[in-house]
């Protein structure tokens, strides 16, 4: 008799534990336009020289990709670090409107037979030849101030872009809260007036070192980087912003992390 209540209230318990996570993610945060902030994996594949760049490559391109566009996650970004600590990288970007649908998407692809079938060699590499050194991942949500990603004008015709990858992290939730907020309070303007081409604005809800956000920019080559943050840093209106009170009275980023990244010939961004 105590076996059965036992089993009946860990049910119970398991049933209303579904219930709750259920609705948390079916309450997803709203933007006033009433649109739907999208969700992004930043994913990292730490490599080394040799046959596991070509073994992850291809399994990114012709099994991954394919995969989770099928189940409605697209553009999905791959891209090789290029300048950056611990080359050689690849890094994979998967947006997503749904949280439910991005956390669970690797249970999808363990019963979809052609993922398994494509990617076999990658997923059943053996220990003494591994596919990769160690995989990196952070969950985020979109900024408020843009919600979803935007692809570079040039993306459609395969032209020539690179990419640059800003992390900052905070000493306080407070500190990046501010930061956070003041991207959403005029930066987003100055980043269009120098003439940006920007991807998506990340606030990392699960990774390492947080507090932290993430941000993805985009220009024709490096020479284009230099001119437009040239831009940025002299305008008037980015000197009147970062001097106000209320993100100057301390220092609200300790750390910048900034990466520069090659598109893939497979990416969808």
């Amino acid at each position: 008799m105590q076996r059965r209540r036992f089993l009946a209230s860990s049910l119970a318990a398991s049933a209303m534990a579904i219930d709750v996570s259920t609705r948390c993610v079916q309450a997803a945060p709203q933007i006033s336009d009433g649109n739907t902030r999208e969700y992004y994996e930043l994913r990292r594949y730490y490599l080394q020289t040799g046959p596991q760049q070509k073994l992850t490559s291809s399994f990114v391109a012709d099994a991954l990709i394919p995969a989770l566009n099928r189940i409605g996650m697209k553009p999905i970004g791959a891209f090789d670090l290029y300048i950056g600590p611990e080359t050689p990288s690849l890094y994979v970007l998967i947006p997503s409107m749904s949280l439910e649908t991005l956390v669970n998407a690797e249970l999808r692809l363990a019963r979809d037979e052609e993922y398994q079938k494509t990617g076999a060699a990658f997923l059943n590499a053996p220990a003494k030849e591994p596919a990769y050194v160690r995989v990196e991942s952070s969950l985020m949500i979109a900024f408020e101030g843009w919600p979803k990603l935007t692809l570079p004008p040039v993306t459609a015709q395969h032209g020539s872009r690179v990419f640059q990858l800003r992390t900052y992290e905070s000493a306080s939730t407070q500190d990046h809260r501010r930061k956070v907020e003041m991207f959403n309070s005029g930066e987003f303007d100055i980043f269009q007036t120098a003439g940006f081409w920007k991807v998506f604005y990340g606030d990392t809800l699960i990774g390492p070192r947080l507090p932290n956000l993430t941000y993805m920019l985009s220009f024709p080559d490096l020479a284009e980087l230099n001119a437009k943050w040239k831009a940025f840093s002299s305008d008037p209106t980015w000197q009147k912003l970062r001097t106000s009170p209320r993100y100057s009275f301390e220092e609200i980023v300790s750390n910048i992390t900034s990466l520069i990244l090659n598109p893939t010939s497979y990416s969808q961004i």
